[in-house]
């Protein structure tokens, strides 16, 4: 039934992203907002179509500010030293947002909070942007605005080695972690009648490192969860493994306030333009390595 569920979601998401971002698409958090702010300067004048000088509805001129959740690895990760550019931080969103923030001229500043409250930023004017491996959703699009898609993420289930926890017996009893606010939260908490398995089989935490503690511990039986975090977490954990095959598929994009569509066009071709001169493959290839 999972297999069919994600097939249904992703033709629908190519539907839906095709009218609202151009084209096609978990980590989370409650409103408890604390955060660890960072700035990273920019040297040099690479920067494309509007710039830091107010032409941008920005919070702050000269300055981008990204809302993150930065325990979500490989693509958002509190470094152990200074990371990426002195920015505090390291991972894939965080050298796309820097490059982005390059070509507009914009000095970089990463905040690092709940995943619900890095959506909840941009729309309460405290950020510009959401980079957190965060997936195009149609109530999503309500509030924010997306860009085209940057990245393809895969949604796997974690379960214990030995465990009888598979693929199609996911909805039989068994208890599921998730991170909250994220869509693996959405998908798995769904009626069954939608291809979900209920509330009641359902624990959303704070972030992907408590459901997998969780995990360990016996209080679930199986995590969904991003592939690229999911195979950092595995590796760190000895004892865990993830199931065979894909439980969905959807793509990454970046995110806005609603109507600031300046700063959502100006994002957008920076972008295409990383897109199109490799830097955007050639980020996402160091730190996520083809098989």
């Amino acid at each position: 039934m999972k297999k069919l569920f994600a097939l249904v979601m992703a033709a629908a998401m190519m539907v839906t992203l095709l009218a609202a971002c151009g084209n096609t698409t978990s980590n989370t958090g409650n409103s408890g907002n604390t955060t660890n702010n960072s700035t990273a300067n920019n040297s040099g004048d690479t920067s494309t179509g509007d710039t830091g000088d107010g032409s941008l509805n920005l919070v702050e001129d000269g300055k981008l500010i990204m809302a993150t959740n930065a325990q979500f690895p490989p693509y958002e990760m509190v470094a152990d030293g200074d990371g990426y550019e002195g920015t505090g931080f390291e991972g894939i969103d965080v050298e796309l947002a820097y490059a982005i923030a390059q070509k507009l001229g914009l000095e970089l500043q990463i905040d690092d909070m709940e995943f619900d409250s890095a959506l909840l930023a941009v729309q309460n004017n405290a950020a510009d942007v959401v980079l957190a491996g965060l997936s195009y959703r149609e109530d999503r699009d309500e509030v924010l605005d997306f860009t085209e898609k940057y990245a393809t993420g895969v949604q796997v289930v974690i379960v214990k080695s030995g465990s009888d926890v598979t693929m199609d017996n996911l909805g039989d009893g068994k208890l599921i972690g998730t991170q909250r606010g994220t869509t693996g939260y959405q998908y798995a908490s769904d009626t069954p009648e939608n291809g979900g398995y209920g509330e009641d089989a359902v624990t959303a935490y704070d972030n992907g490192a408590t459901a997998i503690q969780a995990l360990l511990n016996g209080q679930v039986d199986a995590v969904i969860i991003d592939q690229a975090p999911a195979e950092e977490y595995v590796a760190a954990n000895e004892g865990l493994e993830i199931l065979p095959g894909n439980w969905v598929e959807e793509d990454y994009c970046i995110a806005v306030d609603e109507g600031n569509t300046a700063l959502l066009d100006a994002v957008q071709n920076a972008l295409s333009e990383l897109q199109v001169d490799g830097t955007v493959d050639a980020i996402i290839a160091k730190y996520i390595k083809a098989d």
